[in-house]
């Protein structure tokens, strides 16, 4: 019988960190709670390894302050100790914030929230929140999505269905902030794909610079992801 896995660890991955991939973000994270000394459950089999799995993967550029990493002990230890012991030999930019028991199955998450920075040397453009909304207010707008699963190595898909709320803040004269919240999987929508498609709908929008960051994850019910 699969053995059930029962603790996650919530982490941020910020500055430096939003740099390590997901594979070698797995595998930090495998050789950390080794050098914290907490005894964690591996893989059976001829090549043992101990296992770690992160509930969606981030795209390299991105930072997050949600990010979900599931695990078994092996020994007892206190859940409110393990954060302290794991960010004393992880890198800089990757920071574990609470430890707890799972409750909800990576399958049930449904949407993220994003927030999207857009900064415009020449200031803000005045079509900006005009542009996106008309892009919004479409019955579909497909794009093209990478995917290695495809003989063509993309998808179409359409956008529209996959973005659930928005807004627009501006700060200062040359920052936008655009928080949204988008479904996570079955289907996914990657932020990256949103802005490419609103700069092909709106070239004169396009950004000279953009910042991912992912928020919160949520279950279809509107409940935080635990």
């Amino acid at each position: 019988m699969a053995k059930m896995h029962q603790h996650r660890i919530r982490y941020e991955k910020t500055g430096r960190g939003i740099y390590i991939s997901h594979l070698d973000t797995m595998a930090m994270f495998q050789r950390a709670f080794l050098r914290a000394g907490i005894d964690i459950w591996q893989t059976e089999g001829f090549n043992r390894h101990t296992y770690v799995s992160i509930a969606l993967p981030l795209s390299l550029g991105c930072s997050s302050l949600c990010e979900v990493l599931e695990f078994d002990l092996e020994s007892e230890i206190a859940l409110d100790q393990v954060p302290e012991k794991l960010n004393a030999v992880l890198p800089e930019g990757i920071r574990v914030l609470e430890c707890y028991e799972s409750v909800s199955q990576f399958k049930l998450l449904r949407t993220l929230d994003w927030t999207i920075t857009m900064e415009y040397d020449n200031g803000i453009p005045a079509a900006l929140d005009e542009s996106f909304r008309a892009m919004l207010a479409q019955e579909s707008y497909v794009v093209r999505k990478k995917s290695n699963k495809s003989k063509k190595g993309f998808t179409e898909v359409d956008i529209i269905p996959m973005v659930f709320s928005w807004e627009m803040k501006p700060e200062g004269e040359t920052t936008v902030n655009l928080s949204c919240n988008l479904a996570a999987q079955n289907p996914s929508l990657n932020p990256q794909v949103l802005m490419d498609a609103f700069t092909q709908f709106a070239p004169a929008c396009k950004p000279d610079f953009i910042r991912y960051c992912r928020k919160e994850i949520y279950l279809e019910n509107g409940e935080k992801f635990r």
